[in-house]
């Protein structure tokens, strides 16, 4: 027997390390370097290094902008740092690393070592509540602000659009995506989408076209240059002529209220919605996540960025989530807790086992053989559970249990 248990202790450590990952890992302000639980904005550098935005919400010392490199967590904030306001709207990676922060104070630049702010004070910034930012191919940063209006910064000069001067329908610019032709794809708190090539500007609102909804929260550019539009009152993919609307009564979209959209490389479409959860649509099927169905710690998802390895990386209300359907890879690193009140038995087990947990944390339990294979999964719900064993064949198995802040494990004996 105590060869048979050294055994699987060397098994489990070697599983747990390095065979099975699980497809979700949650990081909030209780098990990680998380500064808040609000996870704006996300952007990912070129070595992998999540950037990560957290929006303070009241009065409050906590949030600013996370660097997560995989392991380590490094906060910035208005007391450590030159950011100049702990609520981060938006962020933008240049090609050279340059991070572009939009926040509640005006527009810093980051180079990993200097801080460049801007605000009304030093520049032609026309308001310092920053909501947006993309760079240009040429290196232009397009900037939206929150009353001001739309500016491009070209490194040296200024030049603000609003409206007074231009054809833009609003001056609260929420989004802005750019196209493979330069082309501005601008969207705006109450007068809808505006197209601008740089000379010629375009509108378009819910009473000239097929957009349902005049304030556009996100915008994302697809490889066939399709324009995929998250409004307050659906989905919207517009091709150039034509307009298709996607809400909860003509698809499984799960919530109207769409606040994010990231594109994957397989032109996968992932969809944030307010209080409905995340959706992964393919052109025909939906699939959705939610905190029913899933580990995603809540359900208001307000950001979404995707990284090489097609790890989906959400920011909600609740903290951070990384989602990978084909298992987290090795770098995602899972939080092992040691000491959680839960109570496997009976172990040895024959065709039943019973879970009690003093607190409902548990929400889903993997059975994993010494291979590293997962041989059951089944979700948890409330403080107690009983996995049917009747089909596990007899032996030695990992039971590895997921909450929101990490992991437990227990070794299960099958008679």
């Amino acid at each position: 027997m105590k060869k048979l248990t050294f055994l699987f202790i060397v098994l489990a450590s070697s599983l747990l390390c390095y065979a099975q990952n699980p497809q979700w890992a949650i990081y909030n302000m209780s098990n990680s370097g998380l500064p808040y639980n609000y996870v704006n904005s996300i952007a990912i550098d070129g070595s992998g290094t999540k950037w990560i935005g957290t929006w303070v919400v009241g009065a409050t010392n906590a949030g600013g902008l996370a660097k997560f490199d995989g392991t380590n967590w490094t906060v910035y904030n208005k007391s450590n740092s030159n950011l100049p306001n702990d609520t981060i709207s938006s962020i933008a990676i240049e090609g050279n690393g340059t991070k572009w922060i939009a926040t509640a104070g005006g527009l810093a630049k980051f180079d990993g070592t200097n801080w460049t702010v801007y605000d009304t004070t030093n520049s032609g910034l026309p308001d310092n509540s920053v909501n947006s930012i993309a760079i240009e191919g040429n290196g232009a940063k397009w900037i939206g602000t929150w009353g001001g209006g739309l500016a491009k910064f070209d490194g040296t000069n200024w030049t603000v659009y609003n409206t007074t001067n231009s054809g833009l329908p609003d001056n609260y610019v929420e989004s802005i995506d750019i196209d493979g032709n330069g082309n501005k794809w601008i969207g705006t708190l109450r007068g809808g989408l505006a197209q601008f090539d740089g000379t010629n500007w375009t509108v378009y609102n819910n009473s000239n076209s097929g957009l349902p909804y005049n304030w556009i929260f996100s915008i994302a550019i697809d490889e066939s240059v399709n324009k995929w539009i998250a409004t307050g009152d659906g989905l919207t993919k517009f091709d150039g002529t034509n307009w298709t609307v996607y809400n909860t009564k003509n698809s499984d979209l799960p919530g109207n209220n769409v606040w994010s959209i990231a594109i994957d490389g397989s032109d996968t479409k992932w969809i944030g919605t307010w209080g409905g959860g995340i959706a992964k649509f393919d052109g025909t099927n939906w699939t959705v996540y939610n905190t029913t169905n899933s580990d995603l710690p809540g359900n208001d998802v307000w950001s979404i960025a995707l990284d090489k390895n097609g790890t989906k990386w959400i920011g909600t209300g609740y903290g951070l989530a990384a989602f990978n359907e084909n298992g987290l890879p090795s770098d995602v690193k899972e939080n092992m807790l040691s000491n959680y009140n839960v109570s496997v038995f009976p172990n040895h087990a024959s065709d039943y086992l019973k879970i009690e947990q003093s607190e409902a944390n548990i929400s889903y339990a993997e059975i994993i053989n010494l291979q590293g294979q997962v041989i059951k999964t089944q979700r948890i719900l409330g403080n107690q559970c009983t996995l049917n064993l009747t089909n596990v064949s007899a032996g030695v198995y990992i039971l590895k249990l997921y909450t929101n802040n990490g992991f437990v494990v227990k070794k299960l004996i099958k008679q």
